[in-house]
């Protein structure tokens, strides 16, 4: 029987499955974030500009670890973009007018 091990040095190739909604994707302007001792929870909200309420559109439940890698992954995503398009402002969020 053959084995089927991975070259140690050689990146592991992910092939992803997805149907054609999600692979669109949704807009969020506003997260919340929340945790306890076993997981972290993401909550993505679209906040109309001038209304009172925002809409959940997306929420995602990650262990401790899993979040530490994807916040490692968005700083270093966040440093290349601003090496190529300049720094991202920081801003207050005004939540009756929304934000970007």
């Amino acid at each position: 029987m053959a084995e089927n091990k991975q070259d140690p040095n050689k990146p592991l190739q992910l092939e992803v499955q997805m149907d054609e909604t999600t692979a669109q994707g949704i807009y969020a302007n506003l997260a919340g974030v929340t945790h306890s001792e076993t997981e972290f929870i993401f909550d993505f909200l679209f906040l109309q500009p001038n209304q009172p309420k925002a809409k959940l559109r997306a929420r995602v439940i990650s262990s401790p670890v899993h979040t530490k890698r994807f916040l490692a992954a968005l700083l270093e995503n966040i440093k290349r973009y601003e090496e190529r398009f300049g720094a991202v402002p920081e801003r207050a969020v005004n939540i009756t007018h929304g934000h970007s």
